[in-house]
C-alpha cells in the first residue's frame, strides 16, 4: 500500500566510479544531454533562413538588421509588429545579427543552444522537486529528442519559442528557490524572470497555473490534502532514483485561497500580456481563414486538436510546418477525441491521490495549451507543432512516472528484476524518436524542401501551395509557380496572399489589368500589414508603368502610411517627383515665368537617397546625381557621380539605363 508523506525520504546508496555521489551523478547525466542534444540538432544550422516568417523577423528587418544598440532597444519594445509584443525576441534576433550578420547558421545555432538548455534545465527542476534522476532524466531527454519539438529549434523564427520556455524554467527554478524559504526578494526573483519570459512570447501567461500545480505535486505545498508517494528503496525499479536529500523543497503547506493570492501579482502579469497581445493582434490584422471564423468549427477543432497532439506525441508522423484549418471535421472525429479526452480525464481523476502526477501532467498539458489551442484563433493553422513545445512536458510526465510506478516492484509482483527490459525499452524509444527527428530537420533545409514535404503530408494545404509556389520562383521556374498559386486561391478563395501572388505574376506578364484587378482583391481580403502594404506599393508600381502617376502616387502613399519601404517603390516615387520637376521647368520656360522647381528636384533626391541606401546601384547613384545636379547641390552631385563610377561595372550602359528611365 502507498505510503503518505508530506515530506521527501532520503535513501543513501553506495556507489562507486562517476556516480559515486549524487552531485557528480546530475553533472554527468546533464552533460550527456546536453551533449547528445546538440549532436542531434548539429545538423540545423545548415538550414537556410525561410521566405516564411525569417524575412519579417531578420532578414528584410531593418531594425533587426541593425543590430543591438539603443534605436534597436527602444523599437523594440515600442514594437506590435508580427501581431505580438515581444521584446526580448526581437533583442535577442538583433544580437544574432550584431555577431553573426546575415550568416544563417549563427542563428540557427542559438537556437540549438536554447534548446539544449532547455533540456538540462528541465532534468535539474524535476530531479529537484522529485528526488527521481531517471525519471527526470527520462522525462527531458523525451523533451530533447522528439521530433515534434524540431519546428521550434530548426526555425529562426520560433527563438521565441525556445526563448520563452528557457524564461520559463528559469522561473519555475526560481520559484523552488523561494518555496524553500519565502521572502520578497525571491519572489521578485521569480516575478522578473515571468516577466522575461512574456516578453519573449506570451504563450507563457498560463505559468501561474503551472505553479499551482507543482504546489499540489510535487512540492506538496497545499494544505488539506492527501497526496500519495512512494518512498523510493533500493528495490526500486532503478537504483540510482532515489530521493537524494533530506531537505524538503517546500518549507510548508498553507491553504489553497493562500496559494491563489501569492500568485496574484504573476497573473497580474499574465493578464496584462494578454490584453497587449490582444491589441497587437487587432493592430497586426492577424489572418484568418473563412473556416476559422466559424465558432462551432472552432470549438469541434479544439476537441480534436488536443487528442491529435497526444497522437503525435506517441507517434510523431505526417509533421508538418502547417496543418491547414478544415472547412468541416468528421463527426467521428470530433466525438472520438472527446471520448479519448474525457477518458483520461476520468481516471486522472479517479487516480488524483495514489498518483497525483497524473493530475498534474494532465492539467499542465491542458492548461498551458490553452493560449494556442483556437478558442480565440490566430492566424489560418489548426494546429501547429511549435505549440506542444511546452504543454507536452506535461503528458511526458504522466507518462514516464505511470511506467516507472507500474513497473516497481511493490506494484508488480510478476516481475522482480525489470530494470534491465525498461532500460532497454527507453533507449530504443529514444533512438527511435532520434532518427525521426534528423530526418525531421532534413525538411527545414530550405523553402524548397519543406513546402514540398507540407504538400505531402497535408490535403488541401492553401498556404503550402502559396510558399513553394515561391520556392518554385527563386528556382527559376515560374511556369510550374502559377498552377500552385491558382491551386491556392482555388483552395481558399478568400486567401489574400494568393491574389496577391497572381497579380505578381500578370504583371511580370505584362497583363496590367489583369494585375490591378488581383491586387485590388488582395486589398479587400488582407488583413495582415504586409500584405497590404505589398498590394498598395505593386499597385503603384503598375500604374507608374501606365504612365497614371496621380494614383501611382497615391497607393505609394498608402503604402508608406503601413510603415512598409519597398525599394522600388522609392525609385518609382523619386522618378515621378523628378517628372514633376521637368513640368514644371518646361512651363516655366515657356511662360518666361518664375516658377520654380527645386523642391521637386529635392524630393526626388529624398527618394533616391533611399532608394540607394535599400538597393545601392550605379543606376540608382546616377539618378541621385542628377536630382542634386538640378536642385543646385553640385558637391553632392559629384559624390553620387563617383559611387556610381565605384559600383558599376559598364558605366555607359548605367548610364543609358538612367537616360530611360527619365525619358518622358
Amino acid at each position: 500500500m502507498p505510503v503518505a508523506a508530506t515530506k521527501p525520504v532520503i535513501v543513501i546508496q553506495k556507489t562507486t566510479g562517476i556516480f559515486r555521489s549524487p552531485r557528480q551523478r546530475k553533472l554527468v547525466l546533464g552533460l550527456l544531454l546536453v551533449v547528445a542534444t546538440l549532436a542531434l540538432y548539429n545538423p540545423a544550422a545548415r538550414c537556410t533562413f525561410l521566405g516564411f516568417d525569417d524575412d519579417r523577423y531578420v532578414t528584410d528587418n531593418p531594425h533587426v538588421r541593425a543590430g543591438l544598440h539603443w534605436s534597436t532597444v527602444s523599437w523594440a519594445f515600442a514594437s506590435l509588429e508580427q501581431a505580438n509584443w515581444h521584446p526580448l525576441t526581437w533583442l535577442s534576433h538583433a544580437l544574432d545579427c550584431q555577431l553573426f550578420q546575415l550568416n544563417a547558421a549563427g542563428h540557427h545555432y542559438t537556437n540549438i543552444l536554447f534548446h539544449a538548455a532547455n533540456a538540462l534545465l528541465l532534468f535539474l527542476i524535476l530531479q529537484r522537486f522529485t528526488g527521481y534522476t531517471a525519471r527526470s532524466l527520462m522525462v527531458a531527454a523525451l523533451f530533447a529528442v522528439h521530433p515534434l519539438n524540431v519546428e521550434s529549434v530548426a526555425w529562426v523564427s520560433e527563438r521565441k519559442n525556445v526563448l520563452c520556455m528557457f524564461f520559463c524554467l528559469l522561473t519555475i527554478a526560481a520559484y523552488g528557490w523561494y518555496v524553500r524559504r519565502p521572502g520578497i526578494q525571491r519572489y521578485t526573483l521569480v516575478a522578473l524572470l515571468f516577466a522575461g519570459a512574456l516578453m519573449a512570447k506570451p504563450m507563457a501567461i498560463t505559468l501561474p497555473f503551472v505553479l499551482l500545480l507543482l504546489d499540489y505535486w510535487p512540492l506538496n505545498r497545499l494544505q488539506g490534502t492527501t497526496v500519495f508517494s512512494r518512498s523510493p528503496d533500493t528495490r526500486s525499479v532503478a537504483k540510482d532514483d532515489a530521493i537524494e536529500s533530506r531537505v524538503p523543497i517546500a518549507s510548508g503547506s498553507y491553504p489553497a485561497w493562500k496559494l491563489c493570492l501569492e500568485k496574484l501579482p504573476l497573473l497580474v502579469l499574465s493578464a496584462g500580456s494578454a490584453v497587449v497581445t490582444m491589441l497587437a493582434q487587432r493592430s497586426g490584422g492577424a489572418v484568418l481563414t473563412s473556416a476559422a471564423r466559424n465558432p462551432s468549427l472552432r470549438f469541434e477543432n479544439v476537441i480534436v486538436s488536443y487528442a491529435l497532439y497526444l497522437k503525435k506525441a506517441l507517434w510523431p508522423s505526417h509533421l508538418a510546418i502547417l496543418y491547414p484549418y478544415p472547412h468541416k471535421l468528421p463527426l467521428g472525429q470530433v466525438v472520438i477525441s472527446a471520448i479519448v479526452l474525457f477518458a483520461i480525464t476520468g481516471l486522472v481523476l479517479k487516480y488524483r491521490q495514489r498518483s497525483p502526477y497524473l493530475a498534474v501532467g494532465w492539467l499542465w498539458y491542458l492548461g498551458t495549451m490553452v493560449p494556442m489551442i483556437g478558442l480565440i484563433q490566430v492566424g489560418n493553422q489548426a494546429m501547429a507543432d511549435r505549440y506542444a513545445y511546452l504543454p507536452l512536458i506535461g503528458f511526458f510526465i504522466m507518462i514516464i512516472w505511470a511506467i516507472a510506478d507500474w513497473a516497481s516492484p511493490s506494484r508488480n509482483s510478476i516481475s522482480r528484476q525489470p530494470t534491465n527490459l525498461l532500460y532497454a525499452a527507453a533507449l530504443s524509444i529514444l533512438l527511435a524518436l532520434s532518427v525521426l527527428t534528423h530526418i525531421q530537420i532534413r525538411y527545414w533545409h530550405d523553402d524548397f524542401a519543406l513546402w514540398s514535404h507540407a504538400l505531402a503530408v497535408t490535403q488541401n494545404n492553401f498556404v503550402a501551395e502559396n510558399n513553394f509556389a515561391n520556392a518554385l520562383i527563386t528556382a527559376g521556374r515560374p511556369d510550374e509557380a502559377i498552377q500552385h498559386f491558382r491551386a491556392a486561391a482555388a483552395i481558399e478563395p478568400l486567401d489574400s496572399a494568393s491574389q496577391l501572388n497572381l497579380g505578381i505574376y500578370a504583371q511580370e506578364h505584362g497583363d496590367f489589368q489583369q494585375a490591378i484587378a488581383r491586387y485590388e482583391n488582395a486589398l479587400q481580403l488582407a488583413t495582415d500589414t504586409q500584405i497590404r502594404g505589398s498590394a498598395y506599393a505593386n499597385l503603384g508600381t503598375v500604374y507608374f508603368a501606365l504612365h497614371d502617376d496621380a494614383r501611382a502616387q497615391q497607393n505609394f502613399d498608402a503604402a508608406m502610411k503601413l510603415n512598409r519601404v519597398y525599394p522600388s517603390a522609392l525609385l518609382d516615387l523619386g522618378l515621378i517627383a523628378e517628372r514633376t520637376a521637368r513640368k514644371r521647368t518646361d512651363s516655366t520656360k515657356h511662360n518666361n515665368g518664375t516658377e520654380t522647381s527645386k523642391d521637386d528636384w529635392n524630393r526626388a533626391a529624398g527618394y533616391f537617397t533611399q532608394f540607394v541606401a535599400l538597393a545601392p546601384s550605379d543606376v540608382g547613384y546616377l539618378l541621385l546625381a542628377d536630382a542634386f545636379h538640378h536642385a543646385g547641390r553640385d558637391s553632392e552631385a559629384v559624390l553620387a557621380e563617383q559611387r556610381a563610377v565605384l559600383l558599376s561595372k559598364d558605366i555607359g550602359q548605367a548610364r543609358q539605363r538612367a537616360a530611360q528611365l527619365t525619358a518622358p
